[in-house]
């Protein structure tokens, strides 16, 4: 054995390497099972009801964080995003009664809206960038910045920190492209309305929806 060792040294520690490998990744996965931490169940279903835009309005850092505290008694009716419906399901999830949206925090709106930049006006300060919870914005330092509107929730927290109040909130009316079966709030993960694969901030974006929902360039088609 110390012959073979000596005599090939690289292949001696390839093989003390395998079989290191498997020892930790054993001892990794028995540490896994048996040290697992168990969620609570009513907070994952409080968090799948919630509409996961991650706007802060309800004075919590994201939904999770609310439905945690949703689950420690705190009321129901803080979400302006998810607004009735939600707090409706909610309710009904908890067995408790459904109150109206706490307009202290908010009010629900019923269309859409995505952030836009107007880029000649935006200096790349990277501060909109930051604020995003849903990394739906693409730039650099110095450089201009622009929207995912499909990764965009509307949650306006991207608008506050721009020095320059280059940032719009434009409502998405919604077309035969972008329409969707809204099915009642359920314990399942809310499916959110798809909107057209468009930048926010491309050249002519204030033109990009009209009455119908579709643009006025037929972009789209082109592409």
């Amino acid at each position: 054995m110390i012959d073979f060792i000596l005599q090939n040294p690289i292949s001696s520690a390839l093989i003390a390497l395998g079989g290191l490998s498997v020892l930790f990744g054993a001892i990794l996965g028995f540490a896994a099972v048996k040290f697992k931490v168990e969620g609570d169940p009513i907070v994952e279903q409080i968090d799948a009801l919630l509409p996961q835009t991650q706007c802060g309005q309800c004075g919590h850092p994201g939904c999770r964080p609310y439905a945690q505290a949703i689950a420690d008694g705190e009321p129901i009716n803080k979400c302006p995003p998810g607004g009735q419906a939600t707090i409706n399901a909610l309710a009904d999830l908890l067995d408790v009664e459904a109150p109206q949206l706490d307009a202290e925090h908010g009010e629900h709106l019923d269309l859409k809206r995505v952030a836009y930049i107007r880029e000649d006006e935006c200096i790349g300060c990277t501060k909109c960038i930051q604020a995003c919870p849903m990394d739906a914005l693409l730039g650099a330092a110095k450089h201009m910045h622009t929207v995912i509107a499909d990764e965009c929730t509307g949650c306006d927290l991207c608008v506050e920190p721009c020095p320059v109040d280059c940032i719009d909130m434009i409502p998405v009316e919604t077309s035969l492209e972008t329409w969707k079966w809204e099915l009642p709030a359920t314990n399942q993960q809310p499916k959110f309305q798809v909107v057209a694969n468009l930048i926010a901030s491309d050249m002519n974006r204030g033109e990009a929806f009209t009455e119908n929902g579709k643009s006025t360039k037929e972009t789209g088609k082109a592409a």
